[in-house]
């Protein structure tokens, strides 16, 4: 990928939900909510503090998060869907 995030940012590439219920009902792709999780593609260095120094981000490539419905902004790089957040925006790391 040719994208580098700045500063405290995140790029991070939705899982696909299920497309079914748990009671077999298909659900349809106008129907299905976007997913609220995800895996982080990218991460920036960090952001600075109150001194100038780069405080490291908390999450690194390849870990599997949590964020709210309305975070980050949905961009297109090389022809894949990705959001743009900054690290503020997810609310937790999913363990395995």
């Amino acid at each position: 990928m040719g994208f580098r995030p700045l500063h405290d940012r995140v790029v991070v590439r939705r899982v696909d939900s299920e497309e079914k219920t748990k009671g077999g009902i298909i659900i349809p792709d106008t129907a299905k909510e976007k997913p609220s999780e995800g895996v982080i593609v990218s991460v920036g260095p960090g952001a600075r503090d109150e001194s100038g120094k780069v405080v490291a981000l908390d999450v690194k490539a390849g870990d599997r998060v949590l964020f709210g419905k309305w975070s980050g902004t949905e961009v297109k790089i090389d022809g894949e869907d990705l959001i743009i957040m900054k690290e503020s925006d997810i609310m937790g790391v999913v363990e395995a």
